[in-house]
């Protein structure tokens, strides 16, 4: 069920620029982030990323910045 704001068009929520993916690469320690254009890439790699108990990732969907409109 989408969160109130969030409308969803062929499952992807309006208004997305692009999906982040941060996980901890468990090979070297170190928490890394990759940018996808579509969703179901950016859950197929975070599937990847999580090979053992230790290893952890976290899908985000990317809005574009609001800036200040001038005075």
């Amino acid at each position: 069920m989408p969160q109130s704001g969030m409308r969803q068009s062929a499952g992807q929520p309006a208004g997305v620029q692009h999906w982040e993916v941060t996980y901890l690469d468990t090979e070297c320690g170190r928490v890394r982030t990759e940018s996808f254009d579509d969703a179901a890439a950016a859950e197929r790699f975070a599937s990847r990323r999580v090979r053992d108990e230790d290893g952890w990732a976290i899908v985000d969907a990317v809005r574009p910045r609001v800036g200040r409109a001038a005075a």
